[in-house]
């Protein structure tokens, strides 16, 4: 029973929830029970029908309609007495600025990607109002609180790196099934079913272009007068075939590598017709597009089956097939859809395709579906556990007591007897450059790097700046936002182009940079060290940031623990693999780690100098865990791991 003090301080609280998926309809709910009068919700999202096992708030008939003003509804239906506003909008839009954030008390996050976390709590930063983090992933769990000037801000502590995959291990020396479905997912089928003019490095397998004279056609254009059976031959030929075999011509590639084999359509099928259902004519004459499925097609039924190499090669046959045949208005326009049956029986059936080809076990659909859509499976309780979590420690914020906030993390197996682990919350880290404002360090070649890369790979992606502002002393270089003059957007479009070292204020070694986010209000410093080279494999982008890298993700684990992540759609560069699940997620690294023990609290100077410092209250290791507990599909990369620290399993 809350005390009277509980009950003014949550009556006259005016709450700022970000996120109405999974955690956030349990939120919403606990704080109306609790007694919350006033409370706003942002989520730009609408209700997907792979929503209604958990997001208790939400029925069939909701299905694309917005989150936050359909959880808004269902509240009110019995707690009609309270206000509860919903926005159906994206957190980085301008109108929710500072001032916005300020007229809050505390703000709860409920959110699925790292760049819309990091932009929260820098708007919570600059308004001065306190945010209670969280994240679950299965039976695993946290809420952090995070105070200006009392507790470390959300980035204090490095956050897992995305995974990144070089083109040239897609394309030429996969090694791992998330390759495979990397290859299948963000080339194939963009190529057969996307636009047909995008750059894609689907035909590039070797440094020996005379082998592929014969292949100067675009392989992917369909001739006149040849049918989809006849197509499909000549597509499975060229990319699981011809594309093998003049990889294999370079014998350097394969010195140190198992080599792969060709597979053609006459050593797997040979001349033997596709055996369908016999209810197949029903299934072509049904209007309902997005039932259509080559497992039906084919009379498989079971999703965690693995298929043969025979089977994968039925499947991706028949998918083609009903993909040319059924829905041919779509071609040209379609993108990877995890929701979409035949695309996910595509992919699935071409990376197992390239998966045998390359000695690579084969995955189930249910698997491959995992991999492939960034599927973490939800555990309703854990939302519900956490949720009620963060509503114990916004009370303790609303109430001032800020010596009494824990970090809570929620435990899959009991840790000193208890499944729900209450930490101390850490002291600001002196090293934040978002809330110490310490200076950062990038190497980059100034001769070769424009100011295009400057702002894509390092301001916007690395830094997650929204509107940028750069200068070089007093002097504006670059700047973004509505109400500039066309003379300055075209001066700073032209300065995009340019080298750093050319800019009309030179940026070279020794230079200071000064980055700003206007709606952030963030400013960071930048020191600029010139460097000629860069290794292609581990430093994709040409330039390194020291001072934010995120801590390395673990390459030892196996493919289906590859931990999440924005999946791209393309890899004309690297292939970053981003989760996109519509719940608040959190990623787990195996292996030993250290906890702080016995609740105690960091001091400032155990990370004044976060490279040597060793935090002896971290004594209590964990042990390594089971890689997959089955009951959790993690995706392709770490793209949106949300965790501050490594949470006790």
């Amino acid at each position: 029973m809350a005390s009277g003090e509980q009950l003014s301080a949550i009556k006259g609280a005016k709450v700022l929830m970000v996120g109405a998926g999974g955690i956030g309809c349990e939120l919403l709910k606990t704080l109306a029970l609790s007694g919350f009068q006033d409370i706003h919700i942002i989520d730009m999202d609408t209700i997907e029908v792979s929503n209604l096992n958990r997001q208790f708030l939400f029925r069939q008939s909701h299905v694309g309609q917005s989150k936050a003003k359909v959880a808004r509804d269902a509240v009110l239906r019995f707690r009609p007495q309270i206000s509860i506003t919903p926005y159906h909008a994206n957190v980085k839009d301008s109108n929710f600025n500072v001032d916005f954030f300020k007229q809050f008390s505390v703000v709860l996050n409920g959110l699925d990607n790292l760049d819309a976390r990091r932009h929260v709590n820098r708007l919570c930063l600059a308004a001065d109002v306190p945010l209670v983090e969280s994240g679950t992933t299965g039976f695993l769990g946290q809420v952090t609180v995070h105070i200006k000037g009392h507790t470390e801000c959300y980035e204090c502590q490095p956050k897992p790196a995305p995974k990144t995959y070089p083109v040239c291990t897609i394309t030429s020396t996969p090694s791992k099934f998330v390759h495979c479905i990397v290859w299948a997912k963000d080339l194939l089928f963009a190529k057969l079913f996307g636009d047909k003019n995008q750059d894609n490095d689907l035909n590039v397998r070797s440094n020996d272009t005379t082998t592929s004279s014969d292949h100067s056609e675009d392989i992917f254009e369909r001739r006149k007068d040849e049918d989809i059976q006849q197509y499909a031959n000549r597509i499975y030929d060229h990319v699981f075939g011809h594309n093998i075999q003049t990889a294999l011509s370079n014998e350097e590639t394969w010195k140190n590598r198992n080599k792969p084999r060709p597979i053609y359509v006459k050593d797997v099928l040979s001349d033997e017709p596709i055996q369908q259902n016999g209810n197949t004519d029903k299934m072509l004459d049904n209007d309902n597009l997005s039932s259509l499925s080559a497992m039906a097609y084919l009379g498989l039924k079971n999703p965690q089956d693995i298929w043969s190499l025979k089977e994968n090669s039925r499947i991706f046959f028949a998918a083609l097939k009903l993909f040319f045949s059924k829905r041919q208005k779509e071609v040209g326009n379609l993108t990877f859809d995890k929701d979409d049956p035949l695309a996910v029986e595509f992919v699935t059936a071409a990376a197992n395709i390239r998966a045998a080809s390359f000695n690579i076990p084969l995955h189930s659909l249910f698997e491959a579906k995992g991999i492939a859509g960034n599927i973490v499976h939800a555990v309703a309780t854990t939302n519900a556990i956490i949720a009620g979590l963060i509503v114990i420690e916004a009370i303790k914020v609303l109430q001032n007591d800020t010596k009494s906030c824990r970090m809570t993390y929620c435990c899959e197996h009991p840790s000193r007897k208890m499944l729900l682990m209450p930490v101390e919350p850490f002291e600001p880290n002196k090293s934040c450059y978002v809330c110490s404002e310490t200076p950062l360090l990038l190497e980059v070649n100034t001769h070769r790097a424009k100011l295009r890369d400057l702002v894509e790979k390092i301001v916007t992606s690395k830094l997650g700046m929204s509107l940028p502002l750069i200068t070089h002393g007093s002097s504006l270089l670059y700047e973004v936002g509505d109400d500039l003059e066309e003379d300055m957007v075209a001066t700073y479009a032209a300065n995009l182009e340019k080298v750093l070292s050319e800019l009309p204020y030179a940026i070279t070694g020794g230079t200071i940079i000064t980055v700003e986010d206007l709606q952030q209000e963030l400013v960071c410093n930048i020191n600029i060290k010139h460097r000629e080279e860069f290794d292609e494999e581990k430093e994709p982008d040409g330039m390194v940031l020291h001072g934010w890298t995120p801590a390395p993700a673990a390459e030892n684990n196996k493919d289906a623990t590859d931990n999440n992540g924005a999946s791209t759609s393309s890899t004309s560069k690297s292939a970053p693999d981003a989760m996109e699940d519509d719940d608040v997620l959190l990623i787990i690294e195996t292996g030993i780690e250290t906890i702080p023990a016995g609740g105690k609290k960091r001091k400032l100077s155990d990370v004044s100098n976060p490279d040597t410092a060793v935090d002896e209250k971290r004594s209590k290791k964990i042990p390594e865990q089971p890689e997959n507990n089955g009951d959790v599909i993690v995706n392709l990369d770490d793209g949106n791991d949300d965790m501050s620290e490594t949470v006790p399993q």
